[in-house]
């Protein structure tokens, strides 16, 4: 395994992005957001993309993009949430970096969700918002399909009720002690 790249995974809004930034900052690397770097590169939101064009030419886009984000050196990259449902995907980052799953509860995350508007999971076929109660089980299928892979991470921490600076200097504590990094 490589120790000049990082990945964050975990369920959305797990803070990944948040904690990428300061993550990379306080390590001295560069950081990019998959999904930021994607909507740049299609000049469009991941939402619009899934309406317009769908989900597997999304994802197509993204392991592509993941690929080629893996050339870099000393880079924090955030994952989409289902990026590492793609096994090629999983593999690639496992071989290419340190994991780091950031974990969110289930009611965490909707309580997180709820009152978002920019995700796909909030929408049905007919692009119209789902209930409370449609949007809870959608959270409760994707944990149970994305668990199993999450727990490979190289390192797992909570963010459910950790703030987002003792949540980054715990990572540089452990990036540090084991794998030499900061």
């Amino acid at each position: 395994m490589k120790k000049d790249l990082i990945f964050l995974i975990g369920f959305m809004t797990a803070g990944k992005s948040t904690i990428g930034k300061i993550l990379a900052n306080t390590i001295g690397w560069n950081f990019i957001d998959l999904d930021q770097e994607i909507e740049r590169m299609e000049n469009k939101s991941v939402i619009k993309i899934f309406k317009e064009n769908g989900e597997n030419y999304f994802r197509t886009i993204e392991s592509n993009t993941l690929k080629s984000l893996t050339e870099e050196r000393n880079l924090v990259i955030s994952l989409g949430g289902g990026t590492v449902e793609n096994p090629d995907n999983f593999q690639h980052i496992i071989s290419k970096g340190i994991i780091i799953y950031l974990e969110i509860s289930q009611q965490e995350a909707f309580r997180r969700l709820k009152f978002k508007r920019n995700r796909p999971v909030l929408y049905n076929d007919s692009n119209e918002e789902v209930s409370d109660e449609e949007l809870m089980q959608r959270i409760k299928k994707i944990f149970e399909r994305r668990v199993h892979i999450y727990n490979k991470a190289h390192i797992k921490l909570s963010t459910d009720k950790m703030k987002v600076g003792i949540t980054v200097d715990n990572l540089v504590k452990i990036l540090q002690r084991d794998y030499g990094i900061a």
